[in-house]
């Protein structure tokens, strides 16, 4: 059965009213537990678990320091492309969005990650809008392939595929594919996406199944919070999670934590959730899943980003750029600007972002980030803290 099956005779909407109508006592019994239910996760996410904040945190980082000890991995995000022929009405790269859009060539992705490598990084995630055209798998393929030697831990977060597609993905050298079910409410995630491939909620939520038979020994899922009631969607990542960790457990299960950033197209989130929540549920997730990795990027602000790293966070990203050429400015000699899906010529000082030469400076991104720090900045605020900043993936590296 596939986690489909599961999902579609799980009784989330009774969870989440069980979540809302727990007590403080509900609350205090389920985290006593050493093994918890998808019930026990539900009230350690209630209204009524904010007024016990405190011991769920404190039991949050006692399960973190006992299964992680007192470190942070880091890594950076690079993107590939930010073509797409998705229409997804958050997202910056949204196919119907006018704004400038570049893919990288495998030199250009090479410039990028000795940059990235340059800064500290061994550990980077190939990012990249769903357009078959530009973002194939051999493209994919020959990106690892070129990144493996230097960068140790390569990941992708790219357009789902068939398991056949991520094959050769996996022989060139990636070892973990993220993917964002983005929601997992159906009726939300269809009034989200309205043209392309990811309308297919069910297709998109078996991909970490079949990126798992292709031979992929990270899997990193999410839900994108502010499209969807909150708790519903913990409760669901949290069944996703427990499914991932029961049939697929060869394989290392991390889950992120993103909120809705501003970005092209100007969508204003559907939902809430606000920063004492969002401790909660990390504590919460951690509680449920001690040896889950938890995973926070620069989306959040720094402040709350230091506040989190002792509670539950094993992975950060630090110093991201969200567009193609981001680091070094590879690409932007061959930047073009797209209204609808249809490349605009730009006519001479037509836009904000053209230079004289009607040359763009950059690539449109992804999302602001919130989190601007260097990636040294970020080092050494977590050796402030008391934690080591972790560079590369040890296992690739005793393994190498």
């Amino acid at each position: 059965m596939s986690f489909v099956a599961e999902f579609n005779s799980l009784p989330l909407p009774s969870l989440v009213k069980s979540s809302l109508a727990a007590n403080a006592a509900s609350v205090r019994e389920s985290l006593s537990k050493t093994k918890l239910s998808l019930a026990d996760f539900a009230n350690l996410i209630s209204p009524a678990a904010t007024e016990l904040l405190e011991p769920l945190c404190v039991r949050s980082q006692k399960l973190t320091q006992q299964r992680f000890g007192k470190v942070m991995r880091l890594f950076a995000p690079l993107y590939l492309s930010n073509e797409c022929i998705n229409n997804c009405a958050y997202c910056g790269f949204s196919r119907d969005n006018a704004i400038l859009r570049v893919t990288l060539s495998i030199d250009e992705v090479k410039r990028e990650a000795a940059a990235l490598r340059e800064q500290g990084f061994r550990n980077i995630l190939l990012v990249a809008g769903e357009h078959p055209k530009f973002v194939s798998n051999n493209y994919l393929a020959d990106c690892t392939r070129a990144l493996h030697g230097e960068i140790p831990s390569v990941s992708l977060e790219v357009g789902p595929m068939e398991t056949d597609e991520y094959a050769p993905i996996v022989a060139a050298g990636a070892d973990g594919l993220v993917v964002y079910q983005e929601t997992y409410d159906r009726a939300i995630y269809d009034r989200m996406h309205t043209a392309g491939p990811k309308k297919k909620f069910d297709w998109r939520l078996e991909t970490p199944e079949r990126a798992y038979a292709a031979g992929f020994r990270r899997l990193g899922i999410a839900a994108l919070f502010g499209l969807a009631d909150w708790r519903y969607e913990a409760m669901s990542v949290a069944a996703h999670a427990d499914y991932l960790l029961r049939n697929c457990w060869k394989a290392q299960v991390t889950i992120s934590l993103p909120r809705l950033r501003p970005c092209a197209g100007e969508f204003q989130p559907l939902t809430q959730l606000a920063d004492r929540e969002l401790v909660q549920l990390v504590c919460a997730f951690r509680v449920m899943f001690p040896d889950v990795g938890l995973v926070l990027s620069t989306r959040e602000p720094a402040k709350l980003r230091d506040g989190l790293i002792p509670l539950g966070i094993t992975m950060m990203s630090a110093g991201s750029h969200t567009e193609p050429g981001g680091y070094t400015g590879a690409g932007k000699e061959k930047i073009h600007h797209t209204e609808r899906g249809r490349i605009i010529e730009l006519a001479a000082g037509a836009s904000e972002w053209a230079t004289p030469e009607n040359r763009a400076t950059n690539a449109t991104g992804q999302f602001e980030i919130s989190d601007d720090r260097t990636p040294r900045e970020v080092a050494d605020l977590i050796r402030k803290l008391g934690y080591e900043p972790v560079w590369k993936d040890w296992d690739a590296a005793l393994t190498a």
